[in-house]
């Protein structure tokens, strides 16, 4: 089965970006990377894993995290570079992602806006970088809740288990306006990136690469990711 297919089949409301190609970048500087330069291979910022972190990562190996929420569909694209050596791709490096459904809750915890989901266990998941430092998961768009601007969790570890970063991505605030003004989400959100104490100070290097798409087909993030191994 075809993947537009098989999201239909989820019963998502919204069929899934096609899969965007995450061009690999070199450490050399670029018109069309012009933060790329050799300075500018440095880690991404180290944020907090938040309130609700994953708890099983071993048990979600999966590209599809969506389990049983509803929302606008969205494909994370997602690239892991080693600034050790010259923000070349790393292979074999472990991605856990989580974040919260269209209303604002994180499954496997209890005391969630909508009550108690510790035995869900909803858009979590693991993923293992190829050849070329690239992974993929296909979930939908994260809502927000009070004081956090729309944002997704990540963690990056090694092949033994190591955490290379933790770290968060921010969204660009008028594609999330957007998506917001659906059915199924609760309208604009109340914390914008620049009031989010969490991208006080590193809003530039947590904001998404690239977020493209529209709400009845559906979105693609991109970003690339840099840990020092």
């Amino acid at each position: 089965m075809d993947r537009k297919k098989f999201i239909k089949n989820l019963g998502m409301g919204a069929v899934i970006a096609p899969i965007v190609p995450v061009a690999l970048v070199s450490c050399t500087k670029s018109n069309d990377n012009p933060d790329i330069t050799p300075s500018g291979c440095a880690v991404s910022p180290s944020e907090t894993a938040g309130p609700f972190p994953i708890k099983t990562p071993a048990d979600w190996v999966r590209e599809n995290i969506v389990g049983n929420r509803k929302g606008v569909a969205l494909r994370i694209n997602l690239t892991v570079q080693n600034t050790n050596n010259n923000c070349t791709a790393l292979e074999g490096a472990l991605v856990d992602l989580w974040h919260c459904d269209a209303a604002g809750n994180y499954s496997e915890y209890n005391n969630q806006l909508d009550g108690s989901f510790t035995s869900a266990h909803f858009l979590r998941g693991r993923q293992t970088t190829n050849a070329n430092g690239q992974v993929s998961f296909i979930s939908i768009f994260p809502g927000w809740y009070p004081g956090r601007a729309p944002h997704l969790h990540l963690e990056i570890l090694d092949r033994s288990g190591k955490s290379l970063l933790i770290t968060q991505i921010a969204f660009p605030e008028d594609v999330s306006k957007k998506v917001y003004a659906t059915s199924g989400y609760k309208g604009d959100f109340d914390t914008s990136n620049t009031q989010d104490g969490i991208f006080t100070d590193s809003l530039a290097q947590n904001m998404a690469d690239a977020v493209s798409g529209n709400t009845a087909d559906g979105y693609t993030l991109t970003k690339i990711l840099r840990v020092s191994v």
